[in-house]
């Protein structure tokens, strides 16, 4: 493990899966590696680490190769907050159990009467 930039296992696992994911979906597409790198405008040697689920693989990298395949969308809502039942969760907790009606201060208008 790299002493400068700790990678929790989690995560390498998930990337592991994401790009052997992305790898199973090119090749069901029956879109060979020179091609697809070629669409990404990336390097085949990046591709081939991006499969891999090199964590060194830039976010973007990923994006534009899922964009390639069609797959873009699951990366726009993989954060939403339909996503995120915990933080759903948390905002629901804060939300005040009450709301309270103050009255509106007459305006200078109806003071002057």
């Amino acid at each position: 493990m790299d002493k400068t930039n700790p990678i929790p296992i989690p995560v390498k696992n998930a990337l592991r899966k994401l790009g052997s994911d992305i790898r199973d979906a090119r090749r069901r597409r029956r879109i060979p590696v020179a091609i697809m790198a070629q669409r990404a405008f990336i390097s085949r040697p990046t591709l081939l680490k991006l499969e891999k689920g090199d964590p060194g693989v830039g976010m973007g990298t990923y994006s534009t190769v899922l964009f390639v395949l069609g797959m873009i969308d699951k990366l726009r809502d993989l954060a939403s907050a339909q996503a995120d039942p915990v933080g759903l969760a948390l905002e629901e907790e804060r939300l005040p159990n009450r709301i309270e009606i103050r009255p509106r201060r007459l305006g200078k208008v109806n003071q002057e009467k």
